[in-house]
């Protein structure tokens, strides 16, 4: 996550100027005004694993329920070897078993995935950076031209082998992964793994490719607890963000909103600011029942 913080405030250019006012109310009613406003052009969301938790999918971290905490069957050394490539390499059976239990398809996109779909229907959403490799951004219909997967995705596989690197698609993955083969390639007998970035590995070079292009037209500094935006910044989240404040509250930038609790709810109350709620339950409720189908 720091490190792409850190990449975005590089590329955007931020600054040391003083960060002019642009939301009237530091408040959920204030962004959603902005929102509504012909100053908002380009959005940019940042999304982690808080949003597909409503899926049913977990977490990593969160003490009992997370990833890390429920790993004991599969035997590993410590938790986060199950997503190390050199362990990956020497035994790839645990990683393939997990990705039974977590493989796309299996799970239908939340809210707030589709308040993002909003978004970009309405002609707002500029790029979306995700730390998710479930593909429910996808599956949300977010264009992949908008989409940045930064942590990789299940949606394309490759040969590891650098002579072969054969590409394999979703569908090929899905067969042998639930035949409980570990996949091997079929030009060379290589073993096969998603494209998803595990520890040891580069991101993207999509990531950096289009960290390049991204210029937005105000920028300022980042915060001292690592927010990152060159206009108005909308944190939704459980806990506070960064150090503990007294009283507690939002962040204390003039443009920064943090808004504390279940993210689809945040979403859904942005909505209902901007008049769309109907509009985002209709489509969640369609996207589901055609996925049902």
């Amino acid at each position: 996550v720091e490190l792409l913080r850190t990449l975005l405030s590089r590329t955007l250019g931020l600054g040391g100027d003083k960060p002019e006012r642009v939301l009237d109310e530091l408040s959920l009613d204030g962004v959603s005004r902005f929102l509504q406003s012909d100053r908002c052009k380009n959005i940019v969301c940042m999304v982690g694993a808080g949003i597909s938790t409503s899926a049913g999918i977990p977490d990593f971290r969160s003490p009992g329920t997370g990833l890390y905490a429920n790993l004991q069957s599969y035997d590993l050394p410590y938790p986060e070897a199950i997503f190390e490539i050199s362990f990956f390499k020497q035994n790839p059976e645990p990683f393939f078993a997990l990705a039974r239990e977590l493989y796309p398809g299996q799970f239908k996109p939340t809210v707030c995935h589709y308040f993002m779909r909003l978004l970009q229907d309405k002609g707002l959403l500029l790029r979306c950076y995700t730390q998710n490799i479930d593909t429910l951004e996808r599956v949300a219909g977010l264009d992949p031209e908008r989409l940045v997967e930064a942590h990789g995705t299940f949606f394309t596989s490759h040969c590891l082998r650098p002579s072969c690197r054969q590409p394999y698609s979703l569908s090929w993955m899905k067969e042998r992964i639930f035949s409980s083969l570990v996949p091997k390639c079929e030009k060379c007998q290589g073993l096969v793994k998603p494209d998803i970035v595990f520890f040891g590995e580069s991101l993207p070079s999509r990531f950096f490719t289009l960290l390049q292009s991204v210029r937005l037209p105000k920028s300022r500094p980042a915060s001292h607890h690592g927010h990152l935006t060159a206009g108005p910044a909308l944190c939704l989240t459980r806990q506070q963000v960064g150090p503990p404040q007294d009283p507690p509250g939002p962040p204390p930038r003039l443009l920064d909103v943090a808004w504390l609790g279940d993210c689809d709810t945040g979403c859904l109350a942005l909505a209902e600011l901007l008049g769309w709620k109907e509009e985002l339950e209709e489509l969640v409720r369609r996207e589901h029942a055609a996925i049902d189908a």
